[in-house]
């Protein structure tokens, strides 16, 4: 049986949570970077957004498979290149999750101040977890119910916020701010910093890419289209209303909750806290996002070999819960790490978010350069991607060059900070292969290197093994019967390190059958110590000091390595004229 597709409702409400709750902040961001002409910087983003609507359609049209940016790049570059765009993506999502949980979470606080709201955080990562695990379709229908409940409530607050100036002071507030000078002396300079802070507004439009397998059959192109009429009417709409109810100056004193701010103003308490539902409702659908964007691309990259394939384990509901895991774990140390501070995180959500949009505009080119051929149910003009590509690359230099908070590095700095470590990771998965065979080959250098090492020192050691036994040592006898040779051949195996031991016999005139009886012994020896060269050397002449010395000398043998037997009464030489040849029997 084929896996489940969702509708255009669920689809749109998946990714429609995140890029739809960014009225929640945009509008104040906006203003504070643009002043009065904020509005017109959030329709300037709502233009670009309707140029990436076709450049969306026109490459998930193409090449239908979840990974966005990735599926994109890995179809028309390599996958090194690809991998930048994963990476980037998969950091944009970490961020979302965390910031998102955190403010859904302060929102919460300001309702119910006994709240902990780290802890709180944490339980709201777990909750969408188990949510994602459970499958797409129970996913999808709590994001509907989320998402239609934000629509709800914008549309209460919009139409409330309209009647109040219609029956006070219409339009006199927002002609003030309006004759008020542009915050950044130019009204160039002021649309540019506006803008770039307006097309935060439009994170969550690439997550349908990321799932767009899990959807029925031309849904996607419809979430592009409802995504954009809700950032296009709420956002700028929103700006507008919040200049026309709210003073300039005081706009940054209500930067994290102006559109409650503003509820209070116009409707009371009641529709504050409806405002403030609502944004812990939706902060928690984009954490859903998420969960299920990450799910999509991660699932991809890992069928790619790009991490490892125990990943790609699936439940009876066909959810990779080992990815989702693996996410929400993720999350939780990066929420444990910053301690729960979300500005650090900014800078990762922002770059790498713009990041990934600029890259989607890239993969369109390069399929319209190399996949000519690859057809595609919409396409993209040349002008419309290289206006909108162009439109992120201001967004994203105002964004690296914006001042940062005092006691806060740079933006940059800190995508840099979570960019390195990631990028290194993936870099290290698609090179595994080079780099376990250049630690093979490094251990086997190594071992080569030992081994030669030892086999040097094996060497050295049998060669003064050699050395010590080649050296000779001499037993002079007169004719000893088997049982004192055995002994003296016993003694020299106990007590010297030796191969070859001379029995040498001084014999005079009459000793033929002594030197027979001694070579027929000595040929037993041998034979019972094999280890042992026995040579037998006869010798015409008289043992005296004269010849050892002369034997000595001649075959290089010390003297101290010459023995005999105890002498008897008649020997004509004493002990200490032999040289310091040594008594062994």
């Amino acid at each position: 049986m084929g896996k489940k597709k969702i509708g255009e409702l669920y689809s749109t409400a998946i990714c429609g949570n995140d890029i739809s709750s960014s009225v929640l902040y945009v509008s104040a961001l906006s203003i504070i970077a643009a002043g009065q002409y904020a509005w017109v910087a959030l329709l300037i983003v709502a233009v670009v957004l309707f140029l990436f609507r076709r450049i969306y359609g026109e490459v998930v049209g193409a090449l239908p498979l979840n990974g966005g940016a990735y599926n994109a790049l890995l179809n028309t570059t390599s996958k090194s290149v690809a991998s930048l765009a994963a990476t980037l993506t998969m950091l944009s999502y970490m961020a979302t999750a965390v910031i998102s949980a955190t403010e859904a979470m302060h929102y919460l606080h300001s309702i119910l101040p006994v709240l902990p709201v780290l802890l709180a955080t944490i339980g709201v990562l777990a909750f969408f977890m188990g949510l994602t695990i459970i499958g797409i379709g129970e996913s999808a229908f709590v994001a509907t119910i989320i998402f239609i409940f934000h629509l709800v409530s914008m549309i209460v607050l919009s139409f409330a916020i309209i009647l109040f100036l219609s029956l006070h002071n219409g339009l006199d507030v927002f002609l003030v701010n309006w004759r008020h000078g542009p915050v950044h002396g130019s009204l160039w300079m002021a649309i540019f910093w506006g803008f770039a802070a307006a097309m935060l507004g439009i994170s969550g439009f690439e997550s349908s890419a990321n799932f767009v397998e899990e959807q029925k059959k031309g849904v996607f192109p419809k979430t592009l289209r409802n995504m954009w009429i809700i950032v296009s009417i709420f956002n700028p709409l929103m700006a507008f209303l919040a200049l026309s109810l709210v003073d300039l100056s005081q706009v940054s004193m209500h930067a994290n909750d102006l559109l409650s701010y503003m509820g209070i103003l116009v409707g009371g308490k009641w529709l504050s806290m409806l405002v403030s539902i609502d944004a812990v409702l939706v902060l928690s659908g984009a954490v859903l996002t998420s969960f299920i964007g990450v799910s999509g691309l991660v699932e991809r990259i890992t069928l790619d070999r790009i991490l490892p394939g125990w990943l790609l384990k699936k439940n009876s509901r066909e959810s990779s819960y080992r990815i989702i895991i693996m996410f929400f774990l993720l999350t939780v140390s990066i929420l444990l790490i910053t301690n729960g501070e979300v500005e650090t995180l900014a800078g990762v959500y922002t770059i790498s978010f713009l990041f990934v949009m600029g890259l989607f505009a890239i993969g369109n080119v390069l399929l319209k350069l190399r996949r000519k051929k690859l057809p595609r149910p919409e396409k993209a003009s040349w002008l419309a991607v290289f206006i909108a590509l162009i439109g992120v690359i201001i967004a994203l230099t105002g964004n690296i060059l914006k001042s940062p908070t005092p006691g806060q590095p740079s933006n940059f700095l800190i995508f840099i900070e979570y960019f390195i470590p990631a990028i290194l990771l993936i870099a290290v998965m698609l090179n595994r292969v080079v780099l376990l065979k250049l630690l093979l080959n490094s251990v086997r250098h190594v071992f080569n290197i030992l081994l030669g090492t030892l086999h040097g020192i094996n060497r050295n050691i049998l060669d003064t093994i050699d050395r010590i036994n080649a050296q000779e040592f001499i037993f002079f006898t007169k004719g000893d019967n088997l049982s004192n040779l055995n002994k003296v051949m016993l003694y020299i195996l106990r007590n010297e390190h030796t191969r070859h031991v001379k029995i040498v016999t001084v014999m005079g005139k009459d000793a033929p059958e002594l030197i027979s009886k001694l070579k027929h012994d000595l040929d037993f020896l041998d034979k019972e110590y094999p280890e042992i060269d026995i040579e037998f050397v006869k010798i015409k002449g008289e043992f005296s000091p004269g010849l050892i010395k002369e034997l000595s000398e001649k075959w290089k043998i010390p003297t101290n390595f010459m023995f005999i037997g105890s002498p008897g009464t008649r020997f004509p030489y004493r002990i200490e004229e032999l040289g310091g040849v040594r008594l062994i029997i």
